[in-house]
Order: C-alpha cells, then structure tokens, then sequence
C-alpha cells in the first residue's frame, strides 16, 4: 500500500513539474507578448497556477517524506490501523459496510477507502473486533460495530 501511494504521489509531482517548468512558462511568456500586464487575466491566471504547482509540489514532498518514514512495524496487528481492511455494521439500519483507511492522498471513494483523519476513519482507528465506533458526520451522529478486519500485516501476506 505504501509503494502504492509512493507511486501516486511520485506521477502527481512529475505532472506538475512538467506544467511548472514546461506549460506555464509558455503561458507566461505568451501573455506577456501581449502588453500591459496590469490588465492582462491570463498573465495574472498563469502567476497564480505558477504558486498553486508550487504549493503542491512542497506539500506531495512532503508528504513522500512521512511516506518514507512511516514504519511498517509500528502499524498495530491486533485492532484496526492505517492499511486496515474493516467490516462494520451500522447500528442504526443494520447495514454493512467495508471499509479501508488510508492516508488523504489515496482515498478512493468507489472502492470506499477512507482518510484517517475523516470522522469514520478517527472513530474506527485502534478499535477491535466487536468494539463499537461513533463518528459525527454533517449529516448526522452514525454508530458502528466493528464485525471482522483484517491489517495492513495480514493483507501483505
């Protein structure tokens, strides 16, 4: 899953530093053919996508540096962690539900991966089998029981 998201993270920052250096110089340069600056939108379009790929190549970087430092040892194998595969059952409607945590740059709603940090993965993370999960959403309080699941150790097997 780490090499996964190493993989993600490494395509996204190879687009953008094509855009940074190759396309954006080419607009930039373009709009300034065209006169006066001060008045000039696409100049002014160009500058600002210039700092946003910027802005996200710092944070894709370091982002690979907690990647790269993230231990694999330290991810608990007995109660649900980071790369956890996890069946719940929502209390209210008796429903089940799968999910797997991941950090934000890899969630994947089609195949429910969900962040750590969202208010289901923060409910569900170091909980056991049988445990119960309360997370506040915008469109409600939801209540979950953690039925089976399975760890980023057990999936690598």
């Amino acid at each position: 899953m780490i090499e996964e998201l190493q993989r993600k993270i490494g395509e996204e920052a190879e687009t953008l530093l094509h855009e940074l250096n190759v396309i954006l110089p080419g607009e930039i340069e373009k709009a300034v053919a065209q006169g006066d600056l001060r008045e000039n939108s696409e100049y002014t379009a160009a500058l600002e996508r210039q700092g946003f790929v910027r802005a996200r190549l710092d944070y894709l970087a370091r982002r690979m540096s907690q990647l790269g430092e993230l231990d694999i040892e330290h991810v608990p194998t007995d109660r649900v962690g980071f790369g956890s595969k996890i069946r719940v059952r929502d209390v209210a409607d008796d429903e089940i539900e799968c999910f797997t945590l991941t950090i934000g740059d890899n969630i994947d709603f089609d195949n429910n991966d969900i962040s750590m940090e969202s208010p289901i993965g923060r409910a569900l993370l170091g909980k056991k089998k049988g445990e119960s999960a309360s997370a506040i959403l915008p469109a409600g309080a939801r209540e979950f029981e953690v039925i089976d699941f399975e760890t980023l150790h057990d999936l690598q097997q």
